[in-house]
């Protein structure tokens, strides 16, 4: 028995990537849910209007939305590499605005950085890699 080098099962991989898919999907609805409830989508509307963006109430609301119907979509496995893919796009847009500027670390060496967010981002191309549908031949 080899203890490097070893090539994991087709099954257990893909197990290994259900656990991924589904507790990202939970983050992020953990995440619209509690904005949500918590009335933070009019404040979030309020700060990206103050970043230049117009009708901030209304990107808000639909980051939220998103935020809620995307990982239900990606709990069901249905239509998995679009909701990953527009999770990432958000969490690209908002590492960007928000975490950039205190650079790499969320916490230690630093604060607010953006490490958490480049491993969602990465975590969220790959489920959309994984789940990407295949082009049939001869079609």
């Amino acid at each position: 028995m080899a203890l490097f080098g070893e090539k994991a099962s087709p099954q257990k991989a893909e197990r290994a990537l259900d656990v991924l898919r589904i507790t990202v999907a939970l983050l992020i609805l953990i995440h619209g849910a509690f904005r949500l409830i918590a009335g933070g989508v009019a404040p979030f509307g309020v700060w990206l209007e103050g970043q230049g963006f117009p009708m901030g109430f209304a990107w808000a609301l639909a980051v939220t939305l998103f935020e809620l119907v995307g990982p239900v979509l990606m709990l069901a496995r249905r239509w998995t590499s679009f909701a990953a893919l527009g999770h990432a796009a958000i969490l690209t847009l908002g590492m960007i605005m928000v975490h950039l500027p205190f650079g790499w670390f969320v916490v230690g060496a630093g604060r607010n950085g953006m490490e958490y967010s480049v491993i969602l981002i990465v975590t969220l191309l790959t489920i959309a890699w994984a789940y990407w549908p295949e082009r049939r031949r001869g079609s």
